[in-house]
């Protein structure tokens, strides 16, 4: 009797990771303390933050020049930490990400690890994408979430995306146009035929500049919209 007993207690600690925050350590805690860095630097001068895993990250390597082009006169911030989960984007939060600021606009894209590494199932996943949304509402009031829809992930059709498309489908109902924003921008990336071309995410995956430039676009509008008024639907 044992194994099932300790099978049953391992699937309930899966199901709560999702939404339990979880730290880091190696390189994750460095680059942790970088990002907190970066807001102690900026304090009161943060109308934009972009939290996420290594898809967000990567504003920094292959999107540097579209994020220069789009977001570097906006006081954005870029809060991705590659390989995160949303029980670690939970932690962060709670943990100095958005200390002494109060952006107008959080734009969020997590939860392809939770799917990708297997980790969690599709009921799990979606909870922490809610919670990491719930969450920042709790420590910023006053921001305005841009909730991204979990981007699509391989080449051509796979289960994962049949598993994306469901949480998609769900986190649309926390859409209410004004302290929470949905916004589905996946299709942007995939071909007709629905293939994703190395062109646009070479592994599948990861964004290449062509992704990143995707993305901008596609976000624009919405996000200018954002900027421009505030969680209570008034103009700064």
């Amino acid at each position: 009797m044992l194994i099932p007993i300790l099978t049953a207690t391992m699937l309930m600690a899966a199901a709560e990771a999702a939404t339990t925050p979880q730290q880091r350590e190696g390189w994750h805690a460095q680059r942790h303390a970088l990002l907190n860095q970066r807001v102690a630097n900026r304090r009161g001068q943060v109308d934009l933050v972009f939290i996420g895993d290594s898809i967000t990250q990567a504003w920094e390597t292959d999107g540097a020049a579209v994020w220069e082009a789009c977001y570097g006169d906006r006081h954005a911030i870029n809060l991705g930490i590659s390989g995160d989960r949303t029980e670690h984007v939970l932690w962060r939060l709670s943990h100095g990400n958005l200390d002494g600021i109060r952006p107008r606009v959080a734009v969020v894209m997590i939860g392809t690890n939770n799917i990708g590494h297997g980790t969690h199932d599709t009921t799990e996943v979606l909870a922490g994408v809610t919670r990491v949304v719930d969450r920042i509402i709790e420590e910023s009031p006053e921001t305005r979430v841009l909730l991204l829809d979990i981007f699509p992930r391989g080449a051509s059709f796979n289960a994962d995306r049949g598993r994306i498309a469901q949480i998609n489908q769900t986190l649309r109902k926390r859409h209410d146009g004004q302290s929470v924003v949905f916004l589905p921008i996946g299709h942007v990336f995939i071909e007709q035929d629905g293939s994703i071309s190395k062109d646009v995410m070479p592994d599948g995956l990861h964004l290449s500049e062509e992704g990143y430039r995707r993305w901008a676009a596609a976000m624009e509008p919405t996000l200018r919209e954002m900027l421009s008024v505030d969680s209570t639907g008034t103009s700064p």
